[in-house]
């Protein structure tokens, strides 16, 4: 790797950031909202391991793609994954899609922060302080503390070390 090029980026191009991520937005809104929750169409465009693998194209690279290249990864990505917010897609941990969530994890990706430490993350450090306030409060609590988990594993492990 010490003697190949180094990969294209985009950086001090505003332009060329907007642009791209307005066609990335515009990939996921078409294919991954629009036709992802139609029932119209399939939930997932099945293929076995192999097949997927010649159809996806994944051995990395030592040079950049073309903006056309990643674009159409984008499509192909979402084309051949499954539709968790497809009307007849049922999971026992998750289905749907909420527009309100979408637009707030593209604010916490966007942002790329930790939520440790107010001075990192002052207002998510607010709002998680006003979310277990109110979750206290639906239980009869006036006080405590608590704390959020990324999932159910992690969940299960805190309980069984309180």
């Amino acid at each position: 790797m010490a003697d190949s090029k180094p990969l294209r980026t985009l950086d001090g191009d505003p332009v060329a950031v907007e642009a791209l991520l307005q066609d990335v937005f515009g990939i996921v809104v078409d294919e991954a909202i629009l036709k992802g929750t139609s029932a119209s169409e399939k939930v997932c465009e099945w293929k076995e391991p192999e097949e997927l693998k010649q159809l996806l194209d994944l051995e990395l690279q030592s040079q950049g793609e073309s903006r056309e290249q990643i674009l159409e990864r984008c499509r192909t990505v979402i084309h051949y994954s499954v539709k968790t917010g497809h009307p007849r897609f049922f999971n026992q941990l998750f289905s749907g899609l909420d527009p309100h969530a979408l637009a707030g994890r593209i604010i916490t990706e966007s942002l790329n922060t930790s939520q440790y430490t107010y001075e990192i993350a002052p207002v998510f450090v607010l709002m998680e302080e006003e979310v277990l306030k109110k979750l206290r409060a639906l239980v009869g609590w006036n006080s405590g503390d608590g704390v959020f988990c990324p999932g159910g594993s992690i969940s299960n492990m805190y309980a069984m070390n309180l």
